[in-house]
């Protein structure tokens, strides 16, 4: 078993309850934690053997280019889409972070965790 980090992603996305934050949008970052089998890539060096980095990050691009009210709604789909195509993930972490949140103060980012 071994564990892919893929951290700091940056998206411009329009999620947000409030009809403001679905038109002005808004600055995420979301860091992704895949627990998987690990052990036949690290013996072939062969991408077939492996979880694709770059397929796991299509996949949190598209989902997050899909406007929610929630961020809640936005884990669920992007974890949804890695088991859906991703057999060897026995565990998968997604934290969205909201940078600067419209909460009537200064406040750097607020942030969901949803773990599978």
């Amino acid at each position: 078993m071994g564990v892919i980090e893929i951290e700091g992603m940056n998206f411009y996305a329009y999620h947000g309850h409030y009809k403001a934050e679905q038109i002005v949008g808004n600055r995420f970052i979301v860091d992704l934690i895949l627990e998987t089998a690990c052990e036949k890539a690290a013996e072939t060096d062969d991408l077939k053997d492996a979880l694709n980095y770059q397929t796991a990050y299509d996949l949190v691009k598209k989902e997050m280019g899909v406007t929610s009210h929630l961020l809640e709604n936005v884990a669920k789909r992007i974890l949804d889409s890695l088991f859906e195509q991703f057999d060897s993930i026995e565990k998968a972490r997604v934290k969205i972070s909201k940078m600067n949140p419209p909460m009537g103060g200064k406040i750097d980012k607020v942030s969901v965790t949803l773990e599978r």
